[in-house]
């Protein structure tokens, strides 16, 4: 069966189709795609994965058509992000 694989950095994005044995879990789709040898900064062992944007097990096994995404962490420079303001704060900092 053919799943998708999608992974996206700053500077790179990745969508793979892939075909797997119709008992391969989400883990097993993404060691069989190449995909961490591509980007070696990849541990799955730590990054959120999901189906179609809902988060998924390493174990889970996939169906026919499924696209599954490797989440990064989102950082942000606190010096480039501008400040909220909370409810009652004043203008006058």
């Amino acid at each position: 069966m053919q799943v998708g694989i999608a992974y996206s950095e700053p500077a790179q994005q990745l969508w793979l189709r892939i075909e797997v044995p119709e008992e391969a879990t989400v883990q097993k789709a993404i060691e069989q795609s190449g995909i961490l040898r591509k980007f070696p900064s990849i541990d799955i062992s730590t990054c959120a994965v999901g189906i179609f944007g809902k988060i998924a097990e390493l174990d889970d096994p996939l169906k026919a058509g499924d696209r599954i995404e490797i989440y990064r962490a989102i950082t942000a420079d606190p010096a480039t992000v501008p400040r909220r303001k909370t409810i009652g704060e004043d203008d006058d900092e």
